[in-house]
């Protein structure tokens, strides 16, 4: 009985995880992707409205999740959950910047970026910056 309980805590955890990594490949990542594309197909003439629709999707996630943070220890060890975050949001914030009434997530971003395991990712990527069209080599 105590076996079977803790096997559906555990499966409802996992499934918890599972959905938040899809919130940031899907809802982070694909609409920074969207940008990042119209600005590789035509760098001097971006489609303005393509662009404006994913601003607009990542404004709606960014929303999102600094609200979901309210509820989750972001000082816990590494899951899932940041293997996803970290990558789209540091990104992300590159297209579209964070603004400041996400706090939270901004805070969230600095904290995954500092992480040695990110940190050293970070780095080692530095000297292929310049192929990302709307990077800020100099901020991060």
């Amino acid at each position: 009985m105590v076996e079977s309980a803790l096997a559906a805590v555990l499966a409802a955890a996992a499934i918890r995880m599972r959905m938040i990594d899809r919130v940031f490949d899907n809802y982070v990542m694909a609409p920074m992707q969207a940008i990042v594309n119209e600005h590789l197909r035509n760098a001097e003439a971006p489609d303005a409205e393509r662009c404006d629709e994913a601003r607009g999707r990542l404004e709606r996630s960014y929303a999102w999740v600094e609200r979901w943070l309210a509820g989750y220890d972001t000082t816990g060890p590494v899951t899932l959950i940041e293997c996803a975050a970290a990558p789209a949001l540091f990104y992300a914030d590159w297209a579209h910047p964070i603004a400041e009434q996400y706090g939270r997530l901004s805070r969230w971003r600095a904290e995954l970026n500092a992480r040695p395991e990110v940190a050293s990712c970070i780095e080692a990527a530095r000297p292929l910056r310049h192929y990302f069209p709307l990077g800020a080599p100099d901020r991060d």
